[in-house]
């Protein structure tokens, strides 16, 4: 039986884009405790129990403007969803102008500082 082990986000500066994330999601480098961190490669996990692993590695691939694969976190309601999204913005996401939003949309699309988009979604309208 497989299992997803980790969510791989290319970056073109990984101790930027891990800081980003570490920060964003409240995760520490898997191989903190070893004094084992790189600069190219970094597996990033939950702080406390469990959760998805994010790995963040050194490519030079261009952004997708529409990726095809992302992340969706998960707000309780929209005041939560409010207040993620200030929060991620002021640790350096950007709003994304997207063009696709449907009317009534629940969920706000956001990119980090290494272009790398992703969804504040509100749980509690589906």
């Amino acid at each position: 039986m497989l299992t997803i082990g980790s969510v791989v986000l290319g970056a073109s500066d990984v101790p930027r884009a891990a800081a980003f994330w570490m920060e964003a999601l409240r995760y520490v480098p898997r191989e903190e405790a070893a004094g084992t961190t790189e600069d190219d490669w970094v597996v990033l996990v939950p702080a406390e129990g469990p959760g998805v692993q994010v790995a963040l590695g050194l490519s030079e691939t261009p952004v997708q403007e529409r990726p095809r694969v992302h992340l969706d976190l998960y707000a309780a309601d929209a005041a939560d969803q409010a207040a993620e999204v200030e929060r991620l913005v002021s640790l350096g996401a950007e709003r994304v102008d997207w063009d696709l939003y449907p009317q009534d949309a629940d969920f706000v699309v956001l990119a980090d500082p290494e272009g790398n988009r992703f969804c504040v979604i509100d749980t509690s309208r589906s």
